[in-house]
Parts: C-alpha cells; structure tokens; sequence
C-alpha cells in the first residue's frame, strides 16, 4: 500500500493492514482538515508532495517504528485538495500491548510531520491562500 494517496483515507484498510491475532493493542491518529488556522478562517486546502522522497521517508519512518518497538504500523496521507473534516493522515499501530503501540504511534506522526516533504496550500475566506510551514506545526504540537 503506497503511503502517498490521492483517494480518501480508508481506515478500515488501514487497521486490517496492522492486524494479527498476537496483537491486542491498536492505537491510530487522524489528522483532519480544520476550518481555521492561527485564527484565520479556512475554507480548503490542497496537499502536494515530492512523491518519491516523501514515499522513501515514510518507509523509513515506519522500519524505525517497527525496528524499535514491536509493532505493525500503517501510515497514509493524502495528496491534492481536500475539504474540511477530511483525513489528511493517518497512522494506525498495532502491538501485542497498548503502551507500545501509543509510543510508536505517537513516533511515527511526529515523524512525518518533521520530517517528510508534504506541503500544505491553506485557501482562507477572506480570498487569501497561502503556504503553510510544516515545521511551524511542530511548534504547536
């Protein structure tokens, strides 16, 4: 499963991807499209990527999750434009226990959003767009 997706995310593709009867401890993190951003009102945004090193990263990222804990994690995140309340990420762990899966998972968002070239394109209500920075989001974590 590419990590780069143009198509809605499909969570149930995701948690399926992870699942084992050895693993009893699932935990996942979605990130929507929100309708404001530093208190300006936002209407949509587009996603865009640098395909092949985005999808290189991201398989990095999962390897050190999985090499560090023992867990399966599943990660997509979408390209192109999307609307406000869709998913824009998701990362979907699973481990035998929950605190492994809860750290990985945490890991692997955190990851993505410091380290993989996605860019964000924010089109405001006041006619505005703009690029945002994604390591301005690591900030306000």
């Amino acid at each position: 499963m590419p990590f780069l997706t143009d198509l809605p995310i499909d969570l149930g593709r995701l948690h399926a991807a992870v699942q084992a009867p050895d693993r009893g401890g699932v935990a996942a993190f979605v990130g929507l499209v929100r309708d404001h951003h530093q208190g300006r009102a936002v209407l949509r945004l587009d996603y865009s990527a640098y395909g092949p090193m985005a999808e290189a990263e991201c398989g990095r990222i999962v390897a050190e999750a999985e090499a560090r804990w023992a867990v399966a994690v599943a990660l997509q995140h979408r390209v192109g434009a999307l609307a406000i309340g869709d998913a824009a990420v998701a990362v979907v762990v699973a481990s035998a226990h929950r605190d492994e899966a809860f750290a990985a998972c945490r890991h692997v968002i955190e990851e993505v959003k410091r380290r993989v070239p996605v860019w964000k394109r924010e089109y405001y209500a006041d006619g505005t767009v703009a690029w945002v920075d994604p390591s301005a989001a690591m900030q306000h974590a």
